[in-house]
């Protein structure tokens, strides 16, 4: 292998005294893709993080192409062509697709915005990605692949040596992912350097040269893929075996908790029938662009209905906000957690109680009261923080996803929607929420699952309902529950008629 285009050695990190990353050295070359894997908390977005400029190193040193570089700024890191596409979306909701791509590197004629030449480059590079999207399209009526897709745009177009990814195949469809391995083939072609995230092993085994896993902040093992194979990888990211990562499903009622009638919003929702069992996990799969957190938003009063009834306990229920669905005792974890769940430069107790602060006044806040509550939660979910009084920003994507989690079960919820609970998560927090799951069905809380992988839909219910282009088009249950099945109706090749 030629001399590396980047040396990283030595590099510590500490947050509040609290050192999270422990002299990590690690060379990496031009045209390889590096995957690097570890459980949340683990320490990659931090390192990733240093190099694109994010953070500052408190202690080593970094080099690129032999000479030691000074990366105090993200404008520094974009100077020595580096860039990061991050885990979530750094977009301007209120922006178009090209001035978004274009944002920081825009091109002007004299002193004006040249928007025709943005337009027309930023048209060839999503031709590029093999995506239809409008280079005029408003971001806030995106869907989550397609603003991921915008990312990957943004960080091409400065036609950087070293693009940082963190999960950026997380909510992208197989043919998307299929589209973004030929780009990362044209991109190692080109000579540029990707590091890779992701907690999707099968998919590291595909598309990385080699493997760098951290725990605990530590650098435990530099591999080439060829040479280890997925149960390695987990037991080097957690240091011991992992047990079956699903439990056991457990018996539920034949109480209806909850039942959606004839549910219907023009243009996105047609007749969406189901029904959901006290104590049952009911999954929802299909592909991007389903209907299925569009569903998730209109049970729980965030998109208007057209027509339909919602009935909680065999009475109607009118939800046309979330706070009515609060008062119903329906609780919803949303696919962006940044965007929509959790305020980042917000502590963990403040977004804990975010929608039950309510129980915590009486005149003013009872702080000591919402103090113990969220250290209870830390405890009880094992989230891993500098302080309980982090920002959320600190905290990695497992760790955010864990307080998330506390937000809604400190409403006490019956039922409980999850859109991609485990979306961006490393395999034993991911096997952790699997098993609070199941520990919440055994006390009688019914769940919703929405999720994109289908072996954790398969998993974890005990029905599962397939929707494609606004529709449900089968419910499968016991043995039908599988790949094959779901496929053939999410993709339109069996409806509910043909079962």
């Amino acid at each position: 292998m030629n001399d590396p285009i980047m040396q990283i050695r030595g590099i510590v990190k500490e947050f509040s005294g609290v050192r999270v990353l422990h002299k990590i050295t690690l060379d990496i070359f031009a045209g390889e893709v590096l995957g690097v894997l570890g459980e949340n908390g683990a320490g990659k977005s931090t390192l990733l993080k240093i190099i694109s400029g994010i953070y500052t190193k408190t202690s080593g040193s970094i080099k690129i192409d032999g000479s030691e570089v000074s990366i105090q700024s993200t404008a520094d890191a974009k100077r020595l062509g580096i860039a990061m596409i991050p885990q979530e979306f750094n977009l301007i909701s209120s922006l178009n697709v090209f001035e978004n791509i274009f944002l920081g590197n825009e091109i002007k004629k004299g002193f004006l915005l040249n928007k025709s030449v943005m337009r027309d480059r930023a048209s060839e590079l999503l031709k590029e990605l093999e995506t239809d999207l409008s280079p005029d399209a408003l971001i806030e009526h995106l869907s989550v692949a397609q603003k991921q897709m915008v990312e990957i745009a943004k960080a091409l177009v400065n036609e950087s040596r070293i693009l940082i990814m963190d999960e950026p195949t997380t909510v992208l469809t197989d043919h998307e992912v299929d589209i973004f391995f030929s780009l990362v083939e044209k991109l190692k072609q080109r000579g540029v350097t990707i590091i890779f995230i992701s907690h999707k092993l099968k998919e590291v085994k595909l598309l990385c040269d080699r493997l760098a896993i951290l725990r605990d902040g530590h650098l435990v093992s530099v591999d080439d893929v060829a040479e280890i194979d997925e149960e390695d990888m987990a037991r080097k990211m957690v240091g011991r075996e992992l047990n079956q990562i699903y439990p056991q499903r457990t018996e539920h009622t034949d109480e209806v908790v909850l039942k959606v009638s004839n549910l219907s919003i023009k243009g996105v929702l047609q007749d969406i029938n189901f029904d959901l069992k006290k104590g049952e996990v009911l999954g929802f799969a299909g592909l991007i662009g389903a209907g299925r957190t569009e569903t998730a938003e209109a049970v729980m009063g965030l998109r208007k209905k057209d027509s339909g009834e919602i009935e909680i306990n065999g009475k109607k229920a009118v939800i046309n906000s979330i706070a009515d669905a609060v008062s119903y005792n329906l609780a919803y974890l949303s696919e962006d957690r940044q965007g929509k769940g959790l305020i980042m430069n917000f502590d963990i107790p403040k977004n804990i109680t975010l929608i039950s602060l309510s129980s915590y006044v009486r005149g003013l806040i009872q702080h000591k009261k919402e103090n113990q509550v969220a250290r209870e939660y830390v405890k009880r979910f094992d989230i891993k923080a500098a302080s309980l009084h982090s920002n959320l920003a600190n905290l990695s994507g497992g760790n955010q996803q864990k307080v998330y989690l506390s937000k809604w079960m400190d409403t006490h919820p019956n039922i409980l929607i999850l859109d991609e609970p485990t979306r961006g998560i490393d395999v034993n927090t991911k096997k952790e929420i699997y098993h609070f799951i199941r520990s919440l069905t055994e006390q009688g809380v019914s769940i919703i699952v929405i999720s994109s992988e289908l072996e954790e839909v398969m998993g974890l219910s005990h029905r599962v309902m397939v929707m494609r282009s606004g529709q449900i088009m089968g419910e499968l249950t016991g043995d039908t529950i599988n790949e094959k099945e779901i496929m053939y109706y999410a993709a339109g090749l069996k409806t509910m008629a043909q079962a």
